[in-house]
């Protein structure tokens, strides 16, 4: 194993080739190195203990086409730095090499690196007060070291972790959850488990034999309503731990409080948007799609979508991965369980996986399901293998075939008698979109508000929904109090603006459903929904066909998040609108005028009461209600901001209070944050702290049948 040397003097440097076996020096002036070899090959990376170290590289003479994807994981998140690092390639024995990292996303997992030589310096001392001064002004850096002969000796670098993705535990019931790990070492993983406060547990010891695919266990014979820690240490001994709790039996009132959001990118990692989710005591957590972005680029898979199951596993570690030495992830995940379903760009955006290949062109079968695709099966199965769920699966569903032993996400739970949980898969079964209505143009708004009643288009599934539909009864016939409905894509009605991938685009399903609920009549139901990139609360009416007068129910819906993409909703609907001629120059000047400061009132005095304005304004032209529960059916209290928040990222809390069965749910944000300050701000982006954007209460209307 070569080991680079320290300098000798001032007039050399030592180097070496990408990938070579052995050092060689190079002369301050001599001619330039050869071109490094372009042999395709990946390999994991780790600093050296007296590798080059300093600032980044910002530029080479030596550009070309040798970029190369390497996982990096470094011990605690930090920084990487050009200079030598040990390169383990997967079929080869370990070297070194120089990484040139001018170009590295340092908050990534998957790297994209350029290795070559160094660039000579054309004056060393002058590289030396350079490096000084570099270290001075960053006030220093994990392994910094000056080279030359009064250099300190340095430490080595821990080794990297072994359980990057920390742990995580879900699906939970009264008596059962599933425990998962994913352990970068090969060989005999075990999980510990047992009652918070004792010290004995009991192991389960599994197989790793891949590094990429995680490990899950099925604990059953569990205690209702219990407190559960457990462990999983990998074979080189490194341990990671996670508590859980059980849900509580049918005719116990004990509380409940969760959380839930949706739509994060990998690249816009660590998360600070969910930082104080950990501490909030969680029962569960949802994860209600766009957990990854796997349609758009990322250091994970650089340049184009991910296509394979490699690529979309790539994705998933991306985003679980630690980053500046925070894995915000990683802390929810082992605080709390997990209920997770994805949305669109797990896949691919809008996909519908219950119509024919053929009419997508973006899937390469021409016969079949969407959701029987070679690129769906990749995707849906990485999704599976990243989440604490069980694998279930349809059987035989009498439908058109569609949703025949497909792999089946919808759950239902009960916690106690204060609520029931219902998990929708909104994406694997539905029929094509309609074409979307063109706004501005009235016969066009027209054509798409009829055609969305066409008899027999489904969001859900026809199994699916009749299942909903049954345990939605069930929830209601039990004396649940609260019926929760989770679901990637809002219900309430937006207007026409992307309304064709939304349950407005399948209007006839959608009255059928809120119509059940409605006339059963089933008390107390929320739905839940992410995808748009901001929270928007309503309640939810509905008009049995195209023209008629539309019914209130008693349902309304909270959306949530995002996590982390930018731009946040407000910004987006206000370009829709400009593109559209629905919003002057002199309209946009005044809303980029406007502070985001959310406060209960409708005085346009701040951007989220200009954005609610702008909405209000098409809905009212559609006849619908507008935005808030204000006026409704809905026995609604606004406590904090206003019943909209679009220009944050957040995440949002639901509790239900044992004794009087009040909900209260609470919406927290961060102000948003952009690509560009990941890359360059850090610091400042680990800095933002939640803190409450909206907040209300809702009184039961109903606790029994």
């Amino acid at each position: 194993m070569p080991t680079r040397q320290r300098w000798k003097n001032r007039g050399a440097i030592w180097g070496l080739h990408s990938c070579a076996s052995s050092p060689r020096r190079w002369p301050r002036r001599s001619a330039q190195p050869r071109r490094p070899s372009t042999t395709r090959w990946s390999c994991a990376l780790t600093q050296k203990p007296t590798g080059g170290a300093g600032r980044p590289a910002k530029s080479t003479r030596w550009s070309g086409p040798w970029l190369r994807e390497c996982p990096v994981r470094w011990p605690g998140g930090g920084t990487m730095w050009w200079g030598d690092y040990d390169c383990t390639p997967a079929d080869g024995p370990r070297r070194t090499v120089w990484a040139d990292a001018r170009s590295v996303q340092t908050h990534a997992t998957v790297l994209q690196l350029e290795l070559s030589k160094p660039r000579r310096p054309g004056n060393v001392k002058h590289l030396v007060w350079l490096l000084v001064g570099f270290a001075i002004l960053t006030g220093g850096c994990s392994g910094f070291a000056l080279p030359g002969p009064q250099s300190a000796p340095q430490s080595a670098p821990l080794p990297p972790p072994t359980l990057p993705n920390g742990v995580a535990s879900g699906d939970v019931t009264q008596t059962s959850a599933v425990l998962w790990a994913r352990s970068t070492v090969t060989g005999p993983l075990t999980f510990t488990y047992g009652l918070v406060g004792r010290t004995n547990g009991e192991n389960i010891v599994v197989d790793v034999a891949d590094p990429w695919l995680p490990v899950k266990v099925t604990l059953f014979g569990l205690q209702p309503d219990t407190d559960y820690h457990y462990t999983a240490q990998t074979s080189q001994g490194e341990r990671a731990t996670g508590q859980l709790r059980t849900a509580a039996s049918l005719g116990v009132y004990r509380g409940l409080r969760f959380g839930a959001s949706g739509d994060w990118r990998g690249d816009m990692a660590p998360f600070p948007a969910t930082r104080n989710a950990p501490g909030r005591a969680l029962d569960f957590f949802l994860a209600l799609g766009d957990l990854i972005y796997a349609d758009i680029g990322s250091p994970a898979v650089p340049g184009r979508a991910a296509e394979s199951l490699a690529d979309f596993r790539r994705k998933y570690a991306e985003v679980l991965g630690s980053v500046g030495g925070s894995n915000e992830w990683a802390r929810l995940r082992a605080a709390t369980s997990l209920f997770a379903i994805f949305d669109d760009h797990e896949v691919t955006n809008d996909f519908a996986g219950g119509a024919q290949a053929a009419a997508d062109r973006r899937f390469v079968e021409t016969q079949g399901f969407i959701n029987d695709t070679a690129l769906y099966e990749a995707a849906v199965q990485a999704f599976q293998e990243y989440q604490p769920l069980a694998e279930e699966f349809y059987g035989a569903t009498g439908e058109d075939g569609r949703m025949d032993n497909e792999r089946k996400f919808y759950r239902y739970r009960t916690f106690g008698s204060d609520a029931a949980l219902f998990l929708l898969d909104s994406r694997s079964f539905r029929d094509l979109p309609l074409a979307r209505a063109k706004m501005g143009d009235p016969a066009d708004e027209q054509r798409f508000l009829a055609q969305r009643y066409r008899p027999g288009r489904s969001l859900l599934g026809e199994a699916q929904l009749a299942e909903l539909q049954k345990d939605l009864l069930q929830a209601h016939s039990s004396g649940v109090t609260w019926k929760f409905v989770a679901i990637p894509n809002p219900i309430q009605y937006r207007g026409l603006l992307s309304a064709q991938d939304r349950y407005e685009g399948y209007a006839a399903e959608r009255a059928a459903l809120l119509a059940f609920i409605d006339r059963t009549p089933i008390c107390n139901v929320v739905f839940i929904s992410a995808d748009i990139h901001g929270t928007l609360v309503n309640n939810l009416a509905y008009a049995p066909g195209p023209g008629e007068v539309e019914k209130e129910s008693s349902a309304f819906e909270v959306t949530v998040g995002a996590v982390a993409f930018d731009p946040p909703q407000g910004p987006v609907l206000v370009r829709h609108g400009v593109d559209a001629g629905l919003i002057s120059p002199a309209e946009e000047a005044i809303y980029a005028s406007l502070p985001v400061a959310n406060d209960p009132d409708s005085q346009v005095d701040d951007k989220d009461d200009w954005v609610k304005a702008y909405i209000d304004r098409q809905l009212a032209a559609l006849g619908y209600d507008s935005i808030g529960l204000a006026g409704s059916r809905v026995k609604a209290e606004l406590l904090v901001g206003d019943y909209v928040a679009l220009h944050t990222y957040g995440w949002t809390e639901f509790a239900v209070e044992a004794a009087t069965q009040v909900l209260t749910v609470t919406t927290y944000g961060i102000p948003p944050y952009g690509l560009g300050d990941v890359q360059s701000n850090l610091p400042a982006v680990l800095a933002r702290q939640p803190a409450i954007v909206s907040q209300f209460q809702v009184e039961p209307t109903c606790t029994t049948p």
